[in-house]
């Protein structure tokens, strides 16, 4: 099944008016620091992956939905007006224990650890999703449609749904009055983003805020100011390490214990369970030592271009998706993955990055290449890049202008 994809399309500049909102309030309150350059790049291409790779499952899931409904509903539920304020609470309900799971279950956190990672709470840190996250979500979505609700009602309550939690972070709105004891706010949902002892693993509703209080996992939000993050902070920007650090501590942690029941333990039980000096151990044997960043005009420009053409690229690629070829299609992601891998890594000022854009430029040739039939293209293309990449003059260019290698030299 090939849903329509316009909405979802011009999902992504509403996003940008709301955040470009947001960061001009926030610059008429004098409250700059609720931005951070290199935090809010990385939130971005998290959630620009996120879109990206969800295009490639979310027709799968819809068909999975009528299917289960056709086949298997316990009641056929009809459409009345009734109907939606209990779907509207069930899809709720669903969340608070999808929600509470992934952070009560290692396998499921190690999805949902990337949303949490960012120490600041702003519009941003709402696109922190992951694709492996998305699918652990819309498999807890499969019990609406076996319930008995419609798969098109449910496809559209979770428009609802996911909306209204964009609007849950932030810090520009305060508290709400009567509102906060019914819905879940701005102010719960920084609680549940907090990593102080006292807010952890509190208020996991995503629009009421009763499910919290039935299940005894409420806290408001007191004097004490909430400190976003995760009570380990990652420290780093790298694309591949914020989206799979977690998991490689669970393999590191399950390969000490030795034993599969002892495994099982781990991959199913609660984080505490997994030794927090994993990550230190592993951080130095798989991530390359990383320089301070230095925020450059020249370097903030071009981290600025790559995303910006990113989001672009993913606008067009989403409206157009369902006309795109299997090779558009994944040429298109490698493309943009592969940027953003580039983007995690500037800002951490690595050595490699030349390298990724040897392999980006090699991928654009190799598509043109074949959509224009052309293998003398494509050999030449090849070989004459290959051969730029040899040469260390244009490298130590390219380290010039991005990184001012005058006073940064990425060969140290």
């Amino acid at each position: 099944m090939q849903p329509d994809l316009t909405i979802v399309a011009f999902i992504i500049p509403a996003f940008f008016v709301f955040l470009g909102l947001e960061y001009a309030v926030a610059k008429r309150k004098r409250k700059d620091h609720l931005f951070n350059y290199e935090s809010s790049i990385t939130n971005i291409s998290v959630g620009i992956a996120e879109r990206l790779l969800n295009l490639l499952i979310t027709g799968g899931f819809y068909g999975l939905y009528y299917y289960l409904f056709e086949n298997f509903a316990l009641w056929e539920i009809p459409n009345v007006w009734w109907v939606w304020i209990l779907l509207l609470l069930a899809t709720d309900l669903v969340w608070y224990w999808y929600h509470r799971l992934g952070h009560e279950v290692n396998l499921f956190w190690g999805a949902h650890i990337v949303h949490h990672q960012s120490e600041e709470f702003n519009y941003t840190v709402s696109a922190r999703i992951t694709t492996i996250q998305a699918i652990v979500r819309n498999t807890f979505w499969c019990l609406l449609p076996l319930a008995g609700f419609h798969p098109a009602m449910v496809i559209a309550i979770l428009v609802v749904h996911g909306t209204y939690s964009f609007f849950t972070h932030t810090q520009i709105i305060g508290k709400l009055g009567w509102m906060e004891h019914v819905f879940i706010t701005p102010s719960h949902h920084g609680v549940h983003h907090a990593s102080n002892p006292k807010y952890l693993d509190k208020n996991y509703g995503d629009i009421f805020v009763f499910w919290d209080k039935l299940f005894g996992t409420f806290q408001k939000e007191e004097d004490e100011k909430p400190v976003y993050g995760i009570t380990h902070p990652l420290k780093s920007h790298s694309f591949l390490w914020q989206h799979f650090h977690y998991y490689a501590e669970l393999w590191e942690a399950c390969r000490r214990s030795k034993r599969i029941w002892s495994s099982l333990k781990i991959i199913f039980g609660k984080p505490d369970t997994v030794d927090p000096s994993i990550r230190s151990e592993l951080e130095k044997k798989l991530l390359p030592v990383k320089a301070p960043f230095r925020s450059t005009f020249r370097l903030k420009a071009y981290l600025n271009v790559q995303v910006v053409l990113s989001l672009v690229s993913l606008f067009f690629f989403t409206l157009y998706f369902n006309q795109l070829t299997v090779v558009d299609k994944w040429f298109g992601i490698s493309a943009i993955i592969i940027t953003l891998i580039n983007c995690g890594a500037m800002l951490e000022q690595q050595k490699w990055v030349y390298q990724v854009e040897v392999v980006r430029l090699l991928l654009i040739c190799t598509y043109i290449s074949i959509i224009e039939h052309s293998f003398e293209l494509f050999l030449i293309s090849i070989l004459s890049i290959l051969i730029l990449s040899t040469l260390d003059f244009i490298e130590n260019q390219y380290y010039k202008f991005i990184y001012d290698s005058k006073e940064i030299n990425p060969d140290n």
